[in-house]
This record gives structure tokens, sequence and C-alpha cells, in this order.
């Protein structure tokens, strides 16, 4: 948290600085309407001066004006400092978010960022005004209110101030107890977050399969696990305004008791034991809304941390200089000079399971042969620890221009190899190499300007046609025409009268399942791409419509490397290698027909899809 406050609040510094002289001379002025009132009844009346009395009058007026005038200006000026100080950390929060790794995201989860970008900076800017606001006012109304407390009568005012130490004690007790308590609300509500995002998204899916009751039912117990969350950081908190307002009232009563003495000995006058009640008042108000500043603070607290838990995350996909050099393997001897993608021995766990040293690996023992490179291109290999591994061993080289297609059964590790081959995730071990450098050697936007890339489960924003295809880059008409024309998507959209002021629903569910797919296979070829990565994104195409794309994107982008991920045997037959993956082991590497010669697990498939004379 501290480092929030340096950061962000401390540049505002000078300005809250202002604000808060004003909120002390306005609160100055607060403290002095009692002590005039007490001035009044206890001299100026008796004395019978009533001109004395309409000109003490008009002294409580103008401070009275002078204190709702001040609070008002101040009050204005901490929220508009609390909104530029939420403004640039949300900001840069959003920002760090954004360029988080995959990983980081995966270990942060995407609910609690997203309770951390919305209720966690909600926190902060409250706390960050109200400090502004009752910070000041509080402490100045409490020491001010017992500083003229001594003036008017130090015998009063030292039984007042006995509870004091009491009510200190009891707000430090209680405020360490709720810091904690509110952390662990927040990581609960996370979860909500997680259930309520997944329900609405799928809320389609939920409704066709009757399992509304059910989502109600798992919804219900993590909103009970919230709400009990809640009462007990509430009954934790709750303590606090019953206990002070009692220690109080035995102080305002032994003040009341000991006025009474004095006055009936002539050693006080009636008009300050009025002041007492109303400073006593003051004093109660101000121990009130300091004990509320706590709370909020304890809350505070907990929400900045977890900011600044993802702000200060470090970079993991760091550009390394000289990359080539350290794994010990620089241009490997009998790879292709024009090779664009390079994969090799490449290992990988979302688990981040680390080598040991001896021993072969199962692919050396003869897993995934078909995969190797060149004997002279393979390096020392390290036994992994026993750890579930998306891919082991993977070994393999396209060169520029030709198309790689990439099959195999659901969670063998296509999307893996992608996710690698962008560096969306560093592999464990092995080497990957775009255009012959190491891929750690790229700045991110360098590595990413190479590829177009249409995922699994693509994004369709809540914009136009030709704003989700061009995606914020600068595109004239004819280029995207010419991309929705080669992803095979002008026919729907020609039908369309006014493609910029029709806008598609957010992730496209006024599209059928294939008109999705053109336009996200038009916005990776927008940008006419040396690497064009296509993730199983003609699955919903019929069979014309994904050989009328095949066809044009060969004719069209004949010099762009092409990466197929399918399910389809007709979508990769034609590649120059496809990879056969099972269990993220590569059991067979080459041309469609030598695979239909000898793997078994590539034949089967092709034969299921296509028939027996599917060659």
């Amino acid at each position: 948290m501290k480092e929030i406050v340096k950061k962000y609040i401390s540049p505002h510094f000078p300005q809250m600085g202002i604000g808060l002289f004003i909120k002390f001379v306005g609160t100055i002025m607060d403290l002095f309407i009692p002590y005039i009132l007490a001035y009044i009844i206890d001299t100026v009346i008796p004395a019978g001066q009533k001109r004395m009395i309409f000109l003490w009058g008009l002294a409580m007026i103008f401070c009275s004006f002078l204190a709702v005038s001040f609070n008002v200006i101040a009050n204005r000026k901490a929220s508009r400092v609390a909104s530029d100080v939420i403004k640039k950390l949300r900001h840069d929060l959003f920002e760090k978010i954004m360029y988080l790794s995959n990983h980081q995201m995966d270990e942060f989860t995407k609910p609690s960022l997203i309770s951390r970008m919305t209720s966690d900076t909600y926190d902060l800017q409250q706390m960050v005004a109200r400090i502004q606001r009752m910070g000041v006012r509080a402490p100045i109304l409490l020491v001010g209110g017992i500083f003229v407390t001594f003036t008017l009568d130090y015998a009063m005012a030292l039984v007042l101030l006995a509870v004091l130490p009491l009510l200190t004690f009891l707000t430090i007790v209680v405020s360490k107890k709720g810091i904690p308590i509110y952390a662990k609300q927040q990581a609960i509500a996370d979860r909500m977050v997680r259930v309520v995002r997944e329900d609405i998204a799928g809320i389609r899916v939920i409704k066709a399969l009757s399992k509304t009751e059910y989502e109600t039912e798992k919804f219900r117990e993590v909103n009970r696990s919230v709400v009990e969350q809640e009462k007990k950081a509430g009954m934790v908190m709750a303590v606090m305004n019953p206990s002070m307002t009692i220690l109080l009232n035995l102080g305002l009563v032994g003040v009341i008791l000991t006025g009474a003495y004095r006055v009936n000995a002539g050693a006080s006058e009636v008009g300050k034991i009025l002041a007492f009640t109303t400073y006593f008042t003051i004093i109660l108000n101000a121990m009130l809304s300091i004990t509320r500043i706590f709370s909020m603070v304890s809350k505070s607290i907990a929400s900045g941390n977890r900011v600044w838990e993802v702000l200060r995350a470090k970079e993991e996909m760091e550009v390394l200089e000289g990359a080539e050099d350290v794994l010990g393997a620089g241009k490997q001897k009998g790879e292709e000079e024009d090779a664009e993608i390079v994969f090799s021995h490449v290992t990988f766990s979302y688990y981040k399971g680390r080598a040991t040293k001896g021993g072969a690996s199962d692919a050396q023992e003869g897993k995934g042969t078909d995969c190797a490179l060149p004997e002279a291109a393979s390096g020392g290999q390290e036994d992994r620890e026993e750890i579930p591994e998306t891919l082991s061993d993977i070994s393999f080289v396209v060169k520029k221009g030709e198309t790689l297609g990439i099959i195999g059964e659901i969670g063998s590790g296509k999307s893996t190899i992608l996710n690698l081959m962008m560096r969306l995730y560093d592999a464990d071990s092995g080497m990957i190499r775009i255009a012959g450098r190491d891929i750690r050697s790229y700045e991110p936007e360098e590595l990413k300007h190479k590829f177009g890339v249409v995922f699994q489960n693509d994004m369709i924003f809540e914009d136009t046609i030709a704003g989700n295809v061009s995606l914020g880059r600068s595109a004239t008409k004819e280029a995207l025409s010419e991309a929705l024309l080669y992803a095979q998507a002008s026919e729907f959209v020609e039908g369309r009268q006014e493609q910029e002021a029709d806008a598609l629903n957010i992730r496209g569910a006024n599209l059928s399942g294939g008109q999705k797919q053109r336009v996200l296979i038009a916005r990776a070829l927008l940008a006419k791409p040396e690497i064009l990565i296509l993730d199983d994104s003609s699955s919903a195409l019929d069979y014309r419509t994904d050989a009328r794309l095949r066809q044009g994107i060969r004719e069209h982008f004949a010099d762009t490397t092409l990466v197929i991920v399918a399910q389809r045997v007709s979508s990769i037959r034609h590649a120059d290698h496809i990879l056969v993956l099972e269990n993220g082991h590569c059991i067979g590497y080459g041309a469609h027909e030598e695979l239909m010669e000898r793997c078994s697990v590539y034949q089967e498939i092709s034969h299921s899809q296509m028939g027996e004379g599917g060659v």
C-alpha cells in the first residue's frame, strides 16, 4: 500500500495541502461556535449588553458561513484529487494487465483481475477522498475540541480526557483484526465474480441443458460464502461504534456530574456546561468518524495490496540479448537456411516443472522419432521431473511459404504449439526460432507483427464488421474489402447496406458460427502477415467454403508461411508438412502420403473421415 501512496498519491500532495488548509480553516470555524455561545451565556447576557449579543451572534453566523463554504470547497478539491489519482492508477493497472504473460494471467485468474480493476480501485478512490474529507476534519475536531474544553474548565476536560486511551486501544485492536478479514472477503468475492462471469457467458448453454437451477444453486453457495465473510467483517467492525458511544457517554456523565458540583461550588458557569455538551457531541462524532476511517483504511489496505501485487509483477517475457547463446545452440548444422519456423526439442508444461540432469528423454528412447531434426541438430537432453507435460520433445522445420498442418485429439497440445510459437508462454526447454532468430530475442511488438492469427475461441467485439476486422489498425476500405474477399466473407457482408452502421453483438451473437470464423480470418489476413495461424478456424465452414478459403490463401498469400490446426484431414492433406500429436508427443511428421503409409493414427483419422480410399 505504501508503494501506491508513494507513486500515485504523493505527486498530488501540494494540491492536497491546499485542500487540507482550507478544510483546517473551516473546521476551526466550527470549533469557535460553541465557545462563542458559552461566552454569550456566561458573560454577555449577565452584563445586559444587547448590542454585544447581536454582534457576537453575527460572529457565530459568520463562523458558520465560513465553516460551510470552506468545507464544501475542500470536499470538491478532495473529490478531484481522488478521481485523478484513481484515473492514473486504473490506467496503469489496465495497461499492466494487458502486458501480463499468459502464465501470470493463469496465476491471478481473470475474475480476480476484473475485481481488482473495479471494486478494489473503487475502495482506494473512496479512501483517498474520505481521508481528505474526514481524515483532517475529525482529528482537528477531536484535538481542537479537547484543547478548547481545557480553556473552559480543566477539571471537566480531564474527566473527558480519561476516556480517550480506552478508545484508542479499542480502535487499534479492531483495525488489526479487520485487515485480514477484508483480504479474505475480497478473495471470496473473486470467486463470485468468476461464477457470474462464466454463467453470463454461457447462459445459452445453461438454458438449453435446463441447468438454470443447478447454476443458481452454485451461485447461492458462493454468495452465501461472501455474505458470511461480510458478516464476520461487519461483526468485528460493529464493536467499534457502540463501544465508543458507551465510553463517551460515560465520560459525558462524569463531565456533567463534575460540572454540577463545580457550578454549585461557584467554580464554573452554566454556559460552560452547555458548551461542554456541544463539544462532547463534536468529539463523539469525530471519534466515530475516525473509527469509520480505520474501518475504511483496513479495507483499502487489503485492496491496495491486491492492486500493487499486479502492478509489481515482473516482466516474464523479457527480451534476452544474445538469446541464441543462452541454450548453447546457435545456427544448427543441417538446418535449411531459409527456415521460417524451427522447433528444436521443445518441451513445455503448464505446471512449470524444471529439468534435472542425466538420463535420456522419452523422445530419445524412441517416441516421436518421426519429428526429430537431423542428428547434427540434436543437442543434449535433460530428464524432466515427474510432472504432466503438455508437450514433450517436439521438433520440426517449416520453410518460408510452406504450410504446416497440425492434427491430433483434444488436449494433445495443438494450441500449445501455437502459444509457444507466438511466445505467449516460454518453453521449459529446447529452442524456438522464427526467421532464423530465437523468439526470445524479439521485442514483443516485433514478434507479434509477424503473425496473423485466428484462435480456436477468438473474440468478436461489440463493434461494426469493419471495426472488428481492422481492430484499431489504420486500413483503407479497399484493404478491408480485400481481406473480407479472401476470407470468403464478402457474400454475407455485401448483403448489409451500411457496413459501418451494422454493429455486431458482443461475441458475434448475431452472426452464425461460419460467419464469425470468416470475420476473424479476415482480421488475420488484413495485415498480410509473414506467418498465418489458423487454429481450427474453419470447423464451422462447409467443405466448399473451406476449400475456396484454402485456395484463396494459396493464390494471394503464396509467400506467407501457413500453420493450420484442424480436426479435418481435408483441411490439411495438401500441407507440405503434417504434425500428428498424441498426449503431447509427436507420433507422426511428414506429407499426407507419407503419413498414410507409416502413421497408423493418421491413417485411422483419415479413413474415418474420408473412407478407405481417402488418400
